[in-house]
């Protein structure tokens, strides 16, 4: 597990670094996340779901090198899967990491692959949230794409969370929907093949209708990243 700073436990360097960064944009809160030793080590993890391809060239600007965490399910759609390794090799994206579950475990846990029919929770847990947790191990902070406006818990989001014993950065926290439209238009990204067909989010194949906005997906046991 990573180390908390010897200078302060999580929470309180959360508090710090909100209170500092409080009036920051995006960008500015990305490149110190990065670079503040109060943070620490960091990955970022990314869906490469509809509007996921935004903070993905963010961070490709300002460091390709950061590791990206994409977590392959094997329950995706075969668009998001070309999709990743198209926007990955567009941008330049050195250090992109792939994930999947376990396979002892889904053997044991969800062999005919139908668990998220009975139990959806499991499900994202076996699929999502084990393999994440995994493949944090070894850092200290992770970034998400995560915005206020997904609504819920996330209406009062921070840039900078207490997650356990990571930190967890949100640089897109006070975007709206019509700022991540602009971003992606105005740098000319490819956007996700199936956002053109009334996809407004993007996740496992089974859980993901169009014009479904994630909040089906945000029930599960881990919410949209």
């Amino acid at each position: 597990m990573p180390l908390e700073s010897p200078l302060a436990p999580v929470a309180t360097r959360v508090a710090d670094l909100n209170a500092r960064f409080a009036h920051h944009g995006a960008t500015a809160v990305l490149e110190h996340a990065l670079a503040d030793p109060m943070v620490g080590s960091v990955a970022m993890v990314s869906s490469f779901g509809a509007e996921s391809v935004a903070l993905l060239h963010m961070l490709s600007v300002i460091d390709r090198t950061v590791p990206v965490v994409f977590l392959d399910t094997e329950m995706l759609f075969d668009e998001t899967l070309t999709y990743q390794s198209e926007v990955a090799t567009r941008l330049g994206l050195h250090d992109v990491r792939i994930i999947r579950p376990d396979r002892d475990q889904t053997f044991l846990r969800d062999s005919e692959a139908l668990l998220h029919r009975s139990e959806p929770d499991a499900c994202c847990t076996l699929r999502k949230a084990e393999p994440l947790a995994r493949a944090l191990a070894t850092f200290d902070a992770w970034i998400t794409g995560r915005k206020r406006y997904q609504g819920g818990a996330r209406a009062t989001l921070a840039f900078f969370e207490t997650d356990g014993a990571r930190i967890k950065v949100n640089p897109l926290a006070h975007w709206t929907r019509g700022d991540v439209a602009d971003y992606i238009t105005n740098n000319r990204l490819p956007r996700h093949p199936l956002v053109s067909r009334g996809f407004g989010s993007v996740g496992c194949a089974p859980c993901t209708q169009p014009g479904d906005p994630g909040r089906g997906r945000a029930r599960r046991a881990l919410a949209r990243i």
